[in-house]
């Protein structure tokens, strides 16, 4: 199981860490490091950064959203940043949720999610392969564009630019199972949000069918200390925040996967709570067990136990959500 740095987004502004982050992640043999975004900082603009101070840690998104770019453009993005490091970067997309795509975006949330992934990944795979001009008669990312309210002079194209791989690995971010399902079936990889090693099942039946070579990537919080309950405050504020404010009342994707990894009750009190504007008792109402499952807390004895139960499943690569050295390092050693 390769170990794997994961930065997040921005939230006020930049945090001057994570190029040091990144650094020490590489001098530990860490294999990747990942940046996110949201409704603030992008997701490739500081991973270029950290390419041009580092010169062997792969490179991911994750997740690069992709309401935020057409997917020729997440393909530029991609290839450009891919020859600029000498071949380090994996792409991982996700498609949010309708209060993102709609409220940030400005965009419709499609009416079929799986459709538009589909499509989507289909459109960056040709622009990589470049094989020929990128041609899709789709519903959602039709190339070219012939709707009622074109000129009717699209000209299909390739790209100038040679990718320097055509296989660059794409990722998707998927929850639901027919999503995971969907994912497995079309892309190089899997970023699920909360992984639970004991409870494999909340994803679906489509976990055995994946092929050799498929990444399973989660991320974790990790956090070498002695009081556990204390240790896990971020990973329930980060719980609290996903679960109750990162959708709507009635279609919230990361609360439905809460309640399907055993903890529906608690997912909506939760929930209600942040709607109510009750943030702190929202937070409190995350059950300590459920952010225990999901991330890597407590002494060093007690996460080393519990990274075996992390080996034993299908995950490849452990993202670890982790902004101190020490517990970088002690899972540098534990995972050697």
């Amino acid at each position: 199981m390769r170990l794997g740095l994961a930065l997040g987004y921005w939230g006020r502004g930049p945090s001057a860490d994570h190029v040091p982050l990144a650094q020490e992640a590489e001098r530990l043999g860490y294999d990747s490091v990942w940046t996110a975004e949201s409704w603030g900082s992008d997701a490739f603009t500081p991973l270029t950064w950290i390419a041009a101070r580092t010169s062997r840690i792969r490179l991911g998104t994750a997740i690069a959203q992709m309401a935020a770019r057409s997917p020729t453009t997440t393909a530029m993005h991609a290839l450009t940043l891919d020859h600029l490091s000498g071949g380090r970067v994996m792409l991982g997309l996700g498609l949010s949720g309708p209060q993102v795509v709609e409220g940030w975006y400005g965009r419709p949330f499609p009416s079929s999610p799986l459709t538009a992934t589909r499509e989507y990944v289909d459109v960056v795979r040709q622009v990589l392969r470049r094989e020929g001009p990128v041609e899709l008669d789709g519903r959602f990312h039709p190339h070219p564009y012939r709707g009622p309210d074109g000129s009717g002079l699209g000209k299909a194209l390739k790209p100038i630019t040679h990718p320097l791989r055509a296989d660059l690995p794409v990722l998707l971010g998927a929850e639901g199972p027919k999503n995971v399902a969907q994912t497995i079936r079309i892309a190089d990889g899997w970023l699920p949000l909360y992984w639970a090693p004991d409870r494999p099942q909340a994803y679906g039946t489509a976990l055995g069918e994946m092929p050799e070579d498929f990444m399973v990537a989660p991320m974790a919080h990790a956090r070498v200390c002695d009081d556990v309950s204390e240790g896990l405050l971020p990973v329930k504020a980060m719980l609290g925040f996903y679960i109750g404010g990162m959708g709507h009342a009635a279609r919230n994707f990361h609360a439905d996967l809460m309640a399907r990894m055993g903890f529906e009750e608690e997912a909506r009190a939760v929930q209600r709570l942040f709607l109510e504007g009750r943030r702190e008792e929202a937070v409190r109402a995350v059950p300590d067990a459920f952010a225990d499952e999901i991330s890597l807390v407590g002494p060093r004895e007690r996460i080393a136990e519990r990274l075996e139960s992390w080996r034993k499943g299908p995950v490849t690569d452990l993202l670890l959500l982790s902004p101190d050295r020490h517990t970088l390092r002690v899972l540098a050693e534990l995972n050697s």
